[in-house]
């Protein structure tokens, strides 16, 4: 595979789509129940999103307990409403399952979720990281966990426990993507034929879960550690530093590739799907890990155009969503924005949105470093409208991107 360099320009003037602010909160409020321990503990200047799935009528946002006062980890709003406003947050799939946040510590209900995904059963998959304040103390509560609800009904019907020697003390488990590329053979009648592949940030490895065998097992490599000279980042001139590992993950079908990247580096890998389906590695055995790219600046949401297999990604300096095909090396700009694109946590393409790309922005960072002002807007669900995408890229010029030598072999 090519090794391909991504040099975004500080302007990146080709960039022509605009984007469509879907929704925006200064900080985000909850439709609460009449509790009054929840809303004494509310922190809204704490509470901000990492993980974004779109339904056909609803949006659902991981809501990560990154610190204290996150009421509910697990919240939606309708898909209806007009573009640009900032509706209440409702609890999914209900209160009842939110008692972390009132400080009753539950472990069959919902504790930390960064990320969700739905599956072509409709069903939510529900990544639970199991761990409080994980910025500020890192409280392991509850073993990590998937709950997968019917998203027609909102009822649990299924409970992933992963087994204890997959895990390690400091395991945070941030991201999963769903591979159902198999599901076309004989037993495509189950929904569960498929394949989980799930980061763990902190304790970097990727665990596969085969969901019909119910079986789970865990790789990892070097190129799933923060790099240390990359653990730094610039948004705006907001400097701030966050050594974590392997965090955006995607997957090509087409390809059999899941693509990765730790947030603390410039580059992207991947490793075949059929090495990851293998099941465990051999002691000693080096996993086939190929690098694909550099990036302009670091990033964390990424995601695949199943119809041309277009890496899609935020270089997160340059404020900027960007796209790559590896099958015919051509670079595209979708958009740009240094206020609506400051922090992307999730980069999507959305099969039911007939594949519109989708954002998650947010100023992580003034969360992160508690300057957040709650008389500016610090989070964002963003759309790319055509002709940026869909209608025809806008195509790169040469002096903003370059393609280095060639590498016919495995860089790792």
């Amino acid at each position: 595979m090519g090794l391909q360099i991504v040099l975004l320009s500080a302007c990146l003037a080709v960039a022509s789509a605009s984007l469509e602010v879907v929704n925006q909160w200064n900080l985000l409020q909850f439709d609460f129940p009449p509790d009054p321990v929840l809303l004494e503990k509310f922190q809204p200047e704490n509470t901000v999103p990492a993980g974004l799935e779109i339904g056909w009528d609803r949006l659902y946002l991981g809501l990560p307990r990154l610190r204290a006062g996150v009421p509910a980890t697990l919240a939606w709003v309708p898909r209806s409403l007009p573009p640009g406003v900032s509706p209440v947050l409702q609890a999914y799939p209900d209160w009842s399952w939110h008692t972390a946040g009132r400080g009753d510590i539950n472990c069959t209900g919902l504790i930390s979720v960064y990320r969700i995904r739905a599956d072509r059963c409709n069903r939510l998959w529900v990544l639970d990281s199991g761990v409080l304040t994980s910025i500020d103390d890192f409280r392991r509560v509850c073993p990590p966990k998937i709950l997968i609800f019917d998203m027609a009904t909102d009822r649990l019907v299924r409970s992933v426990y992963f087994p204890r020697e997959l895990l390690r003390p400091a395991s945070l488990l941030t991201n999963i993507v769903l591979d159902d590329s198999r599901s076309n053979s004989r037993h495509s009648s189950s929904c569960d034929n498929l394949f989980a592949y799930i980061t763990d940030t902190v304790a970097p490895g990727i665990i596969v879960y085969d969901a019909r065998r119910d079986n789970a097992w865990r790789v990892t490599h070097a190129s799933m550690y923060p790099d240390p000279d990359l653990g730094e980042y610039d948004i705006g001139g907001d400097k701030f530093t966050l050594m974590d590992g392997v965090v955006g993950i995607t997957h090509s079908p087409a390809q059999g590739l899941v693509y990765y990247q730790p947030l603390a580096t410039d580059r992207i890998f991947s490793v075949s799907t059929a090495v990851l389906q293998s099941g465990p590695p051999a002691e000693g055995a080096d996993l086939p890990v190929n690098l694909v790219g550099r990036k302009s600046s670091q990033g964390l949401g990424i995601a695949v155009d199943p119809r041309d297999d277009t890496v899609i990604f935020s270089p997160m300096t340059e404020n900027a969503i960007a796209a790559w095909n590896p099958i015919t090396n051509s670079h595209r700009v979708l958009a740009q924005d240094p206020d609506k694109l400051q922090f992307c946590a999730e980069v999507r393409w959305a099969e039911r949105d007939n594949g519109a790309v989708w954002a998650l922005s947010s100023r992580f960072h003034k969360y992160f470093k508690r300057t957040v002002s709650k008389h500016e807007i610090n989070v964002r669900i963003v759309r790319v409208v055509e002709p940026g995408y869909g209608g025809g890229y806008v195509s790169v010029q040469p002096q903003i991107l370059r393609r280095s030598a060639n590498f016919t072999q495995s860089l790792f």
